[in-house]
């Protein structure tokens, strides 16, 4: 009972979890009740269950189990996020449950498994329970086909998916348990029952018997279908309803749903594919060629067997097609022809959309074969082109059936027109549009009039069901000829025709209920569905859908109300008669008489009667053609008096505008009225008149009768004037409907005319038309004269950028139309004017030119032959210019070409359909399966070449074909299937590219997902990439729920990735693209592409919603626009512009967070064109297009890229005024920008240039101040192109790009920009290598010869090449800069230069000597000259003049004269890094006295510090005043602490030092440690790689620099609140450095070495003590050798692992007094990573323990300071479950019990750690034995006894008895002497060893007393300083162990960038300051050398006279 009231004191949650099964059961029982008193479905309480349920199912106690099922399956009910268990819960049904005896488990588990199938996870259970049918034990499996059973029959085939069931269930009545048979056989006749006969093919290979007894099953099945009873959640109206017919006795039910089961089935899906190729026989193709045609029957007999098979595998098809075709089209047996026919139907009906590829080639021959009459042949070739439609598209075969429906044979007219007829039947309006059904109705109305009955009556029949399908509106406008005899006869056809599917016609049973049509549509239904249908019969029933219920077919006769008012209004000529007789009735008498009078104002007065009488006419009852026919009595349009004319002109006018005008009235005064347009004064008139009749009688009729017209006269002044009309009207009207064809050969006319006016109104014209039609136009006109073409392109230049205005007139009709709501044929013709443009272009016919010889000759052996055969083609098409999309077999030949084992041949190939795309147009879809995936399959190639070839192949299809096409059917899906990386990364990005710019993509993209996961997983790196990148874009398409649900079938460890990737693509998943506003004219696509575009300035990553917001109102406003008719349509245009105003009130730049970043990886990765190029071509300007989209505003991107350069510069004055206050963003766009900028450096026109040069300075100042450095993307992409302008021939010009290079300077190293004017030295242009030299020399002035990239001596070389230059100018230049380079390094300028000619050498020396000769005058104006400068700030316009040069290289004293005149002119900088020599001189104290240390007045040093001015050196032209700022100064300082330079490094650091020594004023500092340090280490680094090895060096002088960087190191690290601020990083790498330095052997050699190895032993301690701990204990965790495995697993005592461990004791007895203050958390995510990375197996590996052994104390001591609490700080470890480290800590924490009664160690603190605690026995063993083995060396003795007393000191207790009993007396009494001998030497330099060597800095830190220092103390310390000076010699002695020289790792990332950092700060620093670093003091005079030297001498003075 205890156990009990234990668990009874749980909560439920945890009782469920228990392990007392009785818990459990009562856990059970409680939660039951519990999940039914939850009202609340969505209740936090259901949460702490949602990962129990599992358990609840799959307990291992058979009475715990029932009660959790029940208790499983309330959850599941009534649970809302239930569905999240549904995978594991099933699974335990399927596993724990199904095999239970007990009947009541088994109902449960069903239950559950019916629960989840009702709240939407049908699927997920389906697949567990197909998976169940694998199990071993048959209970499951029987269990697992009886559930799928009942779920069929009671959610139906809809909700229970048969296809994987159906697949499965023939493998189970081969099973050995009759139980599984059993319900295998229920099964199939519940599957029966949903999909009938369906079933049949798959069960077809089962046991004969098994086979015969379904089949009697299956007929005592009832006829009806069965109905679904048990629904979903989401079905709840279709439960409510089944309720209801239940309730009345089940018995109304109109069959709805009984359809809809049974169509939801494919039976074609169902069948598993059959693969032929291979077992056709071998012989086929020889058999099918034999001359017997018994042998041809064989082969025919043998291959349409095997087609037979319902579906088919695919495969490559090509080569059995064109043999069954050639038996079709050539054979002479008819018997023959009819097998190869049903071949092709088997094919074509077994490959379904696969077979599309094909179709194109087959149906020509099909239709040219009906020329047979024979029954047999005619039936079986329907029934192959009947299947092969089905395969394809009519829009595909559109051209194949147009070009036979002129042929001479009626019989193949007549079936040609059959099959159009049934091919009709197949469409919908949807996929039959305008465009298609246009020429097809012109084709078959020549067919109603031919003399043939059999011709009439198929043309009949098929306009009768071209009618049917997409209604009598849409068809009659292409009747209009017919007369009403045969549009009745067309209308009889129309109402007998009964379409696919039982569907109702668009045209008919307007008036029947819909109820009514969808019962009477059942019957024939279910009759069709309910037997097997035979192949022919297939067809139909493979595309038939069921009814639609939504809308009411009435809906039709609705829209034909108002067909009577948009039908064009048409009449009947009238005679004169009768027009008087009516015009009578409507005008008055005496207007009649008059209108012929001989008085011209009596002519005129009747006119103003007329037009009074016409203005207030009725529009119903005016006569239109009777008034105009009056207005035409003579003298009609010959009248002489211009005022009669122009009233009778605007009468016209009025009678359009006004009445019902019809053509017929038109014809009547459009003579007239062309007549008078080229006339002065009726001009106007007479074009408002022909206005007003295009607005009657639709401007495309209007245009064409007036222009042909125009040009039957012979009137140029009229022609021309039409022309300027029509240009106009076009621009008025829009382009819609407009015929080119008919305008085409009057153009041309009009452009060969003499006069000039005709040619340019037909120029100005073809402007117009281009703004609609684009390119394409140009085509007419190809083969024009040079000199007229371009005058056409200049016009076409104009107008290119420019987009069409909206329409502003309409037509009546199509006003008429916009009221009723139906603008259809309009938008359609609008929509289509961009795209039909093609079609209007005259094309050959090029296919009798594809022989058989060509295409045999492509696919020769002979690469050279099948080279000659692709030649052939290409002249073929570039001759033809525009082709017909039927090119015989070329298609087939070329695909084999695209895999041919020669590349030159692949990318001759993809030029060809390059230009076949061009040269086709449209026409190429039918090719896009045939030959355009096989393009895909190029993608793969390895060479990178032919790769970008294929892209750009592919692109120039798409763009005529669109992405349908592409993405319908497997094919695409195929392709990714393939495993080459190559392939699927160019697909995957091009897919990426595409598909955000489609609005709706094919169901078959589906296909593609289980591949694109794939390749999320792919080992390819470039691949996932890819793969990630276009997840957003197929879910744009797909959804995020379909694309989750794919997921389903992964392995649960890749199902999780990809969810998570699929998460993420959501977030940033693009919005679908808008669609296209609707025009009522004009092109159709002009207006929305330009409402859409002004949205596309967001960044991609925003929330799609914005962009949907952004674009809704303008669509509004087009639609708006439309709808309005006139007068909204007027205002639009006001709007538009209202709207351009305020997207030129947004921001310029859009701020996109890594951007820039993306954009440089890009270039990287080469995605994108590198911007380098020697003039910018299009694809460069169009990638530059692309990437500002996206972040730059639409509008002024469009300004920016204008033809216009007056817009450019308006642009660049918008971006001027805005610089400032969008900095920012500006810096984000920066490399757009100026990728821009590079764009105008290459135009011709001044002012753009001038303009831009004016942006660049301000945009160079502005990034000065905000401190930006340009990135060297930036500057490759934009220097080199600056650079090139520097050579401009203008002055004003270089004198604007010599600031702008100044400027550069500022925000870019002046060492990078040197490398670029390098490069300008060699250009052919004399002024641009002269200009470039003067600015090297004024680089090398200001910034000394670091500047010098790569090497001084290699750029010198170069630069003196050009004292030898033929220009005058340029060898000027290269003098003044060698002089320049002369005055910095003096003679050693000879050496860098090279050899010379003896002319130019002459010519040198004679520059330098004039120079020298100038400097003493140069002097004395000097102060003058500084004066100036600081009073008048330097212009960045200004000329730069180079000053001559004023130093004297050879006379130190001269330097020393300039030098303290330099500092008399300055008398306010303070000498606080100055040594006051005179004043020690004068000092004549005691020596026994302390000096009185000199008072610095530091509290300047915060005040601005002025640097000395250059000492005999002209100040560069760079420079701006000096930069006051003690932060600049300090980094100036710190930068010259890494200098190359020994001497300028030092003098840094001295400066440092003084600092550091005032603790006062030691916290300018602060903030600087990390670079101080940084800057410290590079020094160390440099020293130890150069220095060292270089023997020119002085060794004194690296032990000089070596004690000043340790006295500023001991200086810095005394001070705790400066040293803490070291960084993790930084201490890492210092105390690499610093143990580097102490395993210097090289130190050891040079004098004075081991002093510096003591003072380094010194440094290191206090480095560890004083800094920050946690950073301290991390550094020597993480310390790059220790997290090395070769430096593990390879430890031995003898390496600077050694030392980085004994770093670490020290540290850890540190931290009984630090423990406090480290951050816990973070060291033990340190250890945790190390013991991830070297887990306990892989340490023990190592020869020594120590390295474990001193992890297990470093644990062990944090574990005794903090205890159990320890274990609260692993809050940073990631599963911490599975770390090493807390198993560690808790076997610590438990083992210690109370760890603070531990006894401390801190003991050892002061004494060595004993043997035992530190070390194994062996370990001892074996480091003895090595130290002895030296010993016993003669070259190793004295290392060997050193080691052997310091392992003595460390480890008192060490027993050395071991290794001395062996040997001699002798050596024993050696060893003991020697370690004596080192003991007495070690006591008598103790106070050497403690004493640092720096000559200012007398800390000693290892004194612990407080004793005064006495003044002998620094006297003594003045005398080891003399010492050192080589004076006495010490030996090395350090408190670690003597290791050879081991090379470190290099630094990290930090150190570089930090160096990088440095350098162009003390680059920035010199050029601000006018510093100039003193650089190769070696050979340059007045160098800080000379003096030191002469500072030596006066110290040398002080001493003898203190002596």
């Amino acid at each position: 009972m205890g156990d009990d009231s234990e668990w009874m004191k749980l909560p439920i949650d945890q009782k469920c979890e228990h392990k007392i099964w009785k818990a459990r059961l009562n856990g059970y029982e409680e939660a039951l009740k519990l999940f039914q008193r939850i009202e609340d479905e969505k209740s936090p309480e259901w949460g702490k269950y949602l990962g129990l349920i599992k358990k609840f199912v799959t307990d291992s106690n058979a009475v715990a189990q029932l009660k959790g099922l029940e208790a499983a399956l309330a959850f599941i009910e009534n649970a809302h996020f239930a569905g999240k268990t549904t995978g594991e819960v099933v699974s335990g049904v399927v596993t724990k449950v199904f095999n239970q005896p007990k009947a009541r488990a088994k109902e449960l588990g069903m239950d559950i498994c019916f629960m989840y199938i009702e709240i939407e996870k049908a699927e997920v259970v389906q697949d567990e329970l197909l998976k169940g049918l694998d199990n071993k034990n048959p209970k499951i499996v029987v269990a697992c086909i009886e559930t799928l059973r009942k779920a069929l029959s009671e959610f139906g085939s809809k909700i229970v998916t048969l296809k994987p069931v159906v697949k499965v269930l023939p493998k189970q009545f081969e099973s050995r348990e009759k139980a599984v048979r059993d319900e295998a056989k229920l099964l199939a006749v519940e599957i029966y029952k949903w999909i009938r006969d369906a079933l049949r093919p798959s069960l077809q290979n089962i046991n004969s018997v098994q086979l015969k007894e379904l089949e009697e099953e299956w007929v005592k099945l009832p006829s009806s279908p069965p109905k679904q009873t048990r629904f979903l959640r989401s079905q709840q109206d279709l439960k409510a309803k089944f309720e209801e017919q239940q309730a009345q006795g089940g018995e109304q039910s109109d069959g709805d749903d009984g359809e809809e089961m049974v169509v939801a089935v494919d039976p074609y899906e169902l069948l598993e594919p059959v693969e032929i190729l291979s077992k056709m026989p071998k012989d086929f193709y020889e058999k099918i060629e034999a001359k017997k045609w018994q042998e041809r029957k064989e082969a025919l007999e043998a291959v349409e067997a095997l087609t037979k098979n319902p579906k088919l595998e695919n495969g490559d098809y090509g080569d059995l097609v064109r043999a069954l075709k050639k038996v079709v089209g050539k054979d002479a047996n008819v018997m023959l022809v009819s097998m190869a026919a049903k071949c092709l139907a088997g094919l074509a009906a077994g490959l379904r959309k696969k077979f599309g590829t094909y179709a194109g080639q087959v149906v020509p021959t099909i239709l040219e074969k009906f020329k047979e009459k024979k029954p047999q042949v005619v039936q079986a070739l329907q029934e192959a082109i009947d299947a092969i439609f089905l395969t394809t598209t009519l829009q595909n075969l559109s051209e194949e059936i147009l070009a036979v429906m002129d042929n001479k044979n009626p019989s193949i007219k007549q079936q040609a027109s059959l099959f159009l007829a049934r091919s009709f039947r197949h469409c919908t309006q949807a996929t039959l549009p305008k465009s298609i059904l246009k020429p097809f109705c012109a084709a078959l109305i020549k067919q109603v009039n031919d003399s043939a009955p059999e011709v009439r009556d198929a043309a009949f029949e098929a306009l009768g069901t071209a009618m049917k399908v997409v209604g009598e509106k849409a068809v009659n406008p292409f009747l209009a000829d017919l007369d009403k005899l045969k549009l009745d006869k067309i209308k009889e056809c129309a109402d007998k025709v009964e379409l696919s599917g039982g569907r109702k016609g668009a045209g008919g049973g307007g008036t029947v209920e819909k109820k009514c049509a969808a019962k009477a549509v059942v019957p024939a239904e279910s009759v069709s569905k309910s037997s097997v249908p035979s192949k022919s019969q297939s067809s139909a029933n493979k595309v038939s859908v069921p009814p639609k219920k939504g809308k009411p077919t009435s809906a039709a006769g609705a829209k034909s109300k108002k067909s009577s008012d948009s039908k064009e209004f048409t009449e009947s000529e009238l005679s004169v008669e009768v027009c008087q007789d009516l015009a009578a009735g409507v005008l008055p008498a005496s207007c009649l008489e008059q209108l012929d009078s001989a008085n011209w104002k009596d002519r005129l007065a009747s006119m103003e009667e007329f037009q009074r009488a016409v203005e207030t006419m009725d529009k119903a009852a005016m006569p239109c053609q009777a008034l105009v026919r009056m207005l035409a009595k003579k003298p009609g349009w010959k009248e002489t008096n211009f005022q009669v004319m122009q009233l009778k002109l605007r009468i016209v006018a009025l009678i359009a505008q006004r009445g019902q005008f019809s053509k017929t009235s038109a014809s009547v005064v459009l003579d007239g009225l062309v007549d008078k347009v080229g006339d002065v004064k009726c001009g106007g008139n007479a074009k408002e008149g022909l206005t007003a009749i295009g607005e009657a009688c639709s401007l495309p009729w209007t245009a064409e009768q007036v222009v042909s017209m125009a040009f039957s006269q012979k009137n140029p002044k009229n022609q021309a004037e039409t022309l300027n009309w029509l240009s106009n009207a076009m621009k008025e009207f829009g382009f819609a409907g407009i015929n080119v064809k008919g305008f085409i050969n009057n153009v041309k006319t009009a452009l060969g005319a003499t006069n000039p006016a005709v040619r340019t109104a037909a120029i100005t014209l073809l402007g117009v038309m281009y703004l609609y039609m684009g390119a394409p136009l140009r085509m007419f006109f190809e083969d024009e004269k040079p000199a007229l073409l371009a005058q056409i392109d200049a016009e076409f230049e104009k107008m290119q950028g420019q987009s069409p205005p909206p329409p502003i007139r309409y037509t009546k009709k199509g006003a008429a139309e916009e009221e009723g709501g139906e603008v259809e044929e309009q938008d359609e013709d609008a929509g289509g004017g961009g795209q039909n443009i093609m079609d209007l272009l005259p094309r050959t016919d090029v296919s009798d030119k594809i022989t058989t010889d060509l295409v045999s000759k492509i696919g020769d052996k002979n690469w050279k032959i099948r080279k000659e055969g692709l030649d052939e083609v290409a002249a073929i098409i570039s001759d033809a210019k525009f082709i017909m999309a039927n090119i015989g077999e070329l298609p087939l030949a070329l695909k084999g070409r695209l895999s041919d084992s020669n590349k030159i041949l692949v990318q001759q190939t993809l030029s060809i359909l390059q230009q076949l795309a061009t040269a086709m147009g449209p026409g190429l879809k039918q090719h896009v399966k045939a030959l355009g995936i096989p393009i895909i399959t190029v993608l793969g190639d390895s060479k990178p070449n032919v790769r970008a070839t294929a892209l750009t192949t592919l692109q120039a299809w798409v763009e005529q074909t669109g992405m349908k096409d592409w993405l319908e059917g497997e094919d695409l899906s195929e392709e990714l299937k393939r495993e080459n990386p190559f392939l699927r990364q160019e697909l995957l990005g091009w897919l990426a590219e595409k598909l955000p710019t489609q609005r709706t993509v094919p169901g078959d993209l589906m296909l593609c997902i289980p591949q694109l996961y794939a390749c999320l997983e792919d080992r390819n790196g470039d691949v996932r990439k890819k793969a990630q990148d276009a997840l957003p874009t197929f879910m744009m398409h797909l959804g995020y729920d379909k694309m989750t649900k794919a997921t389903g079938k992964l392995k649960p460890a890749s199902k999780d990735q990809v969810v998570s990737m699929l998460e993420k693509a959501r977030a940033v998943m693009p919005a679908k693209p808008a669609a296209p506003a609707k025009t009522g004219g004009g092109k159709g696509s002009a207006e929305p592409n330009r409402a859409a575009s002004g949205i596309f300035n967001t960044s991609r990553s925003q929330l799609p919603s914005e962009d949907v917001a952004d674009s809704k109102p303008e669509v509004k406003k087009v639609r708006g626009g439309m709808a309005a008719k006139k007068g909204a349509a007027g205002k639009k245009p006001v709007s538009k512009g209202q709207k351009d105003d305020e997207d030129k009130s947004g921001p310029l730049f859009i701020l996109i967070a890594n951007a820039k970043e993306q954009r440089i990886k890009e270039e990287k990765q080469l995605k994108i064109l590198k911007w380098n190029f020697i003039t910018p071509r299009d694809e460069y300007v169009e990638q530059l297009k692309t990437q500002m989209s996206t972040c730059f505003a639409k509008w002024l991107q469009d300004e920016l890229f204008h033809f216009d350069f007056q817009r450019h510069v308006k642009a660049i004055g918008v971006m001027i005024e805005r610089l400032e206050s969008e900095s920012e963003a500006t810096i984000s766009c920066l490399d757009l920008i100026l990728k821009w900028f590079t764009l105008r450096f290459f135009d011709t026109n001044t002012t753009v240039l001038m303009k831009v040069l004016e942006y660049l300075k301000l945009l160079f100042a502005m990034l000065n101040r905000e401190n930006y450095h340009l990135t060297e993307y930036e500057a490759n992409s934009f220097v080199p192109y600056l650079i090139l302008k520097v050579g401009e021939s203008k002055d004003v010009v270089r004198k604007d790009v010599r600031a702008i290079l100044a400027m550069l300077c500022k925000v870019y190293p002046a060492s990078k920009v040197f490398p670029f004017l390098m490069d300008g030295t060699k250009s052919k242009n004399s002024k641009q290598r002269a200009e470039c030299l003067e600015e090297l020399g004024c680089l090398i002035e200001g910034y000394g010869m670091n500047v010098c990239q790569p090497t001084p001596a290699k750029s010198l070389k170069e630069i003196a090449v050009h004292i030898g230059d033929r220009d005058t100018s340029v060898r000027n230049a290269a003098l003044n800069t060698v002089v320049a380079v002369y005055n910095v390094c003096g003679e050693q300028v000879y050496k860098l230069i090279g050899n010379l000619s003896e002319k130019d050498m002459s010519m040198l020396e004679e520059r330098i000597k004039r120079s020298a000769k100038k400097a003493p005058t140069a002097v004395a104006k000097q102060t003058a000259t500084d004066r100036s400068q600081k009073e008048q700030p330097t212009n960045s316009n200004a000329t730069f003049l180079r000053k001559p040069a004023q130093e004297d290289p050879n006379k130190l004293n001269q330097a020393r004269q300039n030098a303290q005149h330099t500092e008399s002119l300055h008398p306010s900088i303070p000498k606080e890094f100055q040594l006051d020599l005179d004043m020690i001189e004068m000092d004549q104290g005691r020596v026994c006295e302390l000096p009185d240390l000199v008072q610095h007045k530091l509290d300047e040093l915060l005040e601005p510090i002025m640097i000395p001015e250059p000492k005999m050196r002209s100040v560069s032209p760079h420079f701006d005043e000096l930069h006051n700022s003690t932060a600049s100064t300090i980094n100036f300082v710190i930068s010259q602490v890494a200098s190359g330079d020994i001497n300028t490094s030092i003098q840094a650091l001295a400066q440092i030092d003084e600092v550091l020594r005032q603790e006062d004023k030691a916290e300018v500092m602060s903030g600087h440690i990390d670079q101080f340090l940084i800057a410290t280490i590079m020094q160390l680094r440099l020293i130890n790689s150069t220095h060292m090895a270089d023997d020119r060096v002085d060794k004194k002088d690296i032990i000089k620099l070596y004690s000043c960087i340790i006295g500023n190191m001991l200086s810095l690290f005394s001070m705790e609140s400066l040293a803490r601020e070291a960084s993790m990083g930084v201490l890492k790498d210092l105390m690499h450095g610093l143990i580097t330095l102490m395993l210097d052997s090289r130190v050891e050699d040079v004098e004075d070495g081991t002093q510096v190895i003591r003072s380094v032993n010194l440094l290191v301690i206090r480095v560890l003590e004083k800094s920050d701990q946690t950073n301290m204990i991390r550094s020597l965790i993480l310390v790059p050798n220790l997290l090395s495995t070769k430096n593990v697993l390879n430890w031995t005592s003898n390496s600077s692992m050694f030392i980085y461990i004994q770093c670490l004791w020290r540290v850890i007895r540190f931290l009984p007094e630090t423990i406090n203050n480290i951050n816990l958390d973070r060291i033990l995510l340190d250890v945790h990573n190390f013991m991830k990375v070297f887990p306990k197996e892989k340490l023990k590996q190592l020869k020594s323990d120590v390295p474990h052994r001193t992890l297990k104390t470093l644990l062990h001591t944090l574990c005794k300071l903090t205890g159990a609490k320890i274990l609260d700080h692993l809050s940073m470890i990631e599963n911490r479950n599975e770390s090493e480290l807390e198993a560690h800590l808790r076997r610590v924490v438990k083992h210690s019990g109370n760890l603070a009664g531990l006894k401390s160690d801190r003991s050892n603190e002061k004494g060595g750690l004993r043997i035992d605690d530190r070390m194994s026995k062996a370990k001892v063993s074996d480091i003895l034995s090595e130290i002895f083995k030296k010993i016993g060396s003669k070259e190793n003795t004295k290392e060997g006894l050193t080691e052997l007393y310091e392992y003595k000191q460390k480890y008192s207790d060490a027993d050395l008895e071991p290794f001395l009993k062996n040997t001699s007396q002798f050596f024993q009494s050696y060893v003991e002497r020697g370690l004596r001998m080192i003991e007495s030497e070690r006591e008598g330099k103790t106070r050497i060893q403690t004493t640092a060597v720096i000559p200012q800095h007398g800390v000693d830190s290892s004194l612990s007393s407080n004793e005064e220092l006495k003044p002998a103390v620094y006297y003594e310390r003045l005398k080891i300083l003399r010492q050192r000076q080589g004076l006495e010699n010490t030996s090395r002695v350090s408190w670690c162990y003597s290791f050879t020289a081991y090379q470190m790792a290099s630094s990290t990332d930090m150190l570089q960038s930090k160096l990088s950092q440095l350098k162009e700060s003390r680059e920035l620093y010199m050029q601000e300051h006018n510093v100039h670093s003193p650089t190769h003091t070696n050979t340059r005079s007045a160098s800080p050398a000379a003096n030191l030297d002469d500072l030596k001498k006066r110290l040398e003075r002080i001493k003898s006279k203190r002596q």
